[in-house]
């Protein structure tokens, strides 16, 4: 186990150190805690997953509480399949609707009713309690400082300089 292959030919692996591993098993643990603590209280409190709560908050901040639904996708990190089938839920519960779009026939726009938004006023304060209390205020101030550039450092390294890169959301 001290190779693995490239295309090109063989190089040397790059193993995780002990120290390597023990901070990404951390980050794992607690990233899929932190997710189910999302959800679980989103559920609770407003019958929705995190990820439909985190579309209505996109939708909320769209100038007229519209987004295309590709953009959205792509802004949600998701497939445009699995957003679909999201908004539909959301339609269901009468929180959006979709309209065609005004600029391109082939595509539509994902609007945040009335009543979507409130039930988006109504979470948002349990929500931000939950990630206050399980984030914010175990941290110290130069942790959470340390944190986000962390996180900005980590997300501008992801991010694909290839504006044809075959990622999930834009298919």
């Amino acid at each position: 186990m001290t190779t693995a292959p490239t295309g090109g030919g063989e190089r040397e692996t790059r193993w995780l150190t002990d120290d390597e591993q023990r901070v990404w098993r951390a980050y794992l643990h607690a990233t899929t805690l932190f997710d189910d603590h999302l959800d679980r209280r989103l559920q609770r409190d407003a019958g929705m997953p995190h990820i439909y709560y985190g579309l209505l908050v996109q939708l909320s901040h769209a100038p007229g509480r519209s987004k295309r639904m590709t953009e959205l996708a792509i802004d949600a990190k998701i497939t445009r399949s699995r957003l679909s089938h999201a908004v539909a839920r959301l339609e269901k519960n009468g929180w959006v609707r979709r309209e065609e779009c005004p600029s391109d026939k082939r595509g539509q726009n994902a609007i945040l009713t009335d009543a979507g938004f409130a039930v988006l006023e109504k979470a948002a304060p349990g929500h931000v309690e939950t990630v206050r209390q399980a984030m914010f205020d175990r941290l110290t101030p130069e942790q959470v400082e340390q944190l986000g550039e962390i996180m900005r450092v980590l997300a501008e390294g992801l991010q694909p300089e290839d504006s044809g890169a075959d990622l999930p959301w834009l298919r």
